[in-house]
């Protein structure tokens, strides 16, 4: 009896579930077929070019929750940004607000009380404002120098009262804006990057090889003349499973590595007369300090290989890179 309860719950919820679903697709379509006959977003993002500050957004309760993603993503895609709550606003914190920024107001009625009590004085200071509502005809909406319909049918809410449709269409137009004016503003990865230090994308783009490489005398490296004997030495000491091998002036030209060893035993019984400039592997890849990390974890994946020198301007050897510094880097 109890697993047949317990099986009438999911199948109900999963109908739940599957219904929510529809009905906020639903309303995310009716807001892209609305927006396809305005130009209220247009309008808008022209609104936020002009902007000398900030966009300072606000919104109370679930409005207020989506306020704080809209203005979290406008400022790390290139537009400065802040949220003010609007009880607080009414409390002092209005200080914050200038003539120079543009504000981003927010509620489904359009009649919120304590955000309705702020706007006049952020009107009277001249800030642009810009209205995401779900009723044209509010006060809200009438006040605003732009009007953002994000009107829904109805809540994915059976009792059609919860916040759920409208807080979705909601949270998308914001997206819109926000990567609207990302592409307006030639936004880039890099751009992404610096607003992100701290996550992957930061890391790999920010994190150039000088940063990662082996230097000084932690680069594996023997002249040209030196026994194959005497450059396994400078292999097994350096630790990188090779050794470059370089002219009197520092350049490289070649490399020799585990592998390299491993073929050479297949083939050859007598080390005894071999010279390092007899069995290396001739014009090894190399990159330059100033290049992306990134960048030379490619190199490495493209041609299989696991080590890399790293060159100056003049081609002369200036460092070493294995995949495992790149690996302990978190650039791959």
């Amino acid at each position: 009896m109890l697993k047949d309860f317990d099986k009438n719950i999911t199948m109900r919820a999963m109908l739940m579930a599957r219904e929510t679903l529809q009905i906020e697709t639903d309303a995310m379509r009716a807001l892209q077929l609305r927006l396809e006959s305005d130009d209220s977003v247009g309008r808008a993002v022209a609104l936020l070019l002009k902007c000398g500050g900030r966009v300072v957004v606000s919104g109370i309760g679930k409005s207020g929750h989506i306020g704080r993603k809209i203005a979290a993503t406008l400022a790390s895609t290139g537009t400065p940004a802040m949220f003010v709550h609007p009880a607080e606003a009414a409390h002092g914190d209005l200080g914050m607000v200038t003539a120079q920024d543009a504000f981003i107001a927010i509620s489904n009625s359009g009649e919120t009380s304590e955000l309705m009590s702020i706007l006049p004085i952020v009107k009277r200071m001249g800030s642009p404002l810009i209205a995401m509502t779900g009723n044209p005809a509010s006060s809200l909406a009438l006040l605003a120098d732009v009007h953002l319909d994000v009107s829904v049918a109805k809540e994915a809410c059976p009792l059609n009262l919860a916040p759920t449709a409208s807080t979705t269409v909601t949270l998308a137009l914001g997206d819109a804006l926000a990567v609207a004016l990302l592409d307006a503003h030639g936004f880039r990865e890099e751009d992404f990057a610096r607003s992100h230090p701290g996550g992957a994308l930061g890391r790999r783009l920010l994190t150039h090889v000088r940063d990662v490489m082996r230097s000084g005398a932690a680069v594996p490296m023997v002249g040209a003349g030196v026994s194959l004997a005497a450059a396994l030495l400078e292999v097994t000491q350096k630790g990188m499973g090779m050794t470059a091998i370089v002219d009197a002036d520092l350049r490289p030209l070649g490399v020799f590595t585990d592998g390299d060893l491993r073929r050479l035993i297949e083939r050859v019984q007598d080390f005894t007369n071999i010279t390092i400039s007899d069995v290396m592997h001739a014009d090894p890849r190399r990159i330059t300090p100033e290049r992306l990390a990134v960048d030379a974890v490619a190199i490495m994946e493209e041609f299989r290989i696991n080590q890399m020198l790293v060159v100056d301007a003049d081609d002369k050897l200036v460092g070493a890179l294995h995949i495992h510094d790149l690996t302990r880097a978190k650039v791959i």
